[in-house]
């Protein structure tokens, strides 16, 4: 089973489907389901995410549609893309966090600098 997928927030304001493409895509970005393997089936979805199985479609059907996965008729749904960062950066992260959290930071602080903070940066290509 994948780490990271767990019942979606029905009071976060954000989508359920959205929500689970978003996971779905952090377990493919974390290299926890790197290219070529299977999801779990929609009705094993459909349970793990607490929603009605068209949400499941739904979010499926988006993540095909931006080219994270394909379906296979009467198969399954599989990885397309192999888009798994290098670990190096998820340690950097990792560390990174673990001094914020030290600090007391709580998540929507370090969300805002962040946005800012990455909307401020000159990309490497200027």
């Amino acid at each position: 089973m994948v780490k990271m997928l767990r019942k979606v927030d029905k009071h976060s304001g954000i989508p359920a489907y959205i929500q689970i493409g978003n996971m779905i895509k952090a377990e493919i970005i974390l290299g926890n389901l790197p290219q070529g393997a299977q999801l779990p089936p929609v009705r094993d979805l459909q349970y793990i995410f607490d929603v009605n199985i068209n949400t499941v479609l739904k979010a499926l059907d988006k993540l095909k549609n931006e080219g994270f996965i394909e379906a296979e008729q009467g198969v399954g749904y599989f990885v397309k893309k192999d888009i798994s960062v290098e670990e190096e950066i998820i340690k950097t992260v990792k560390d990174c966090i673990q001094k914020i959290k030290a600090l007391g930071i709580d998540f929507y602080t370090i969300m805002l600098i962040f946005e800012e903070v990455w909307k401020n940066e000159s990309s490497p290509d200027a």
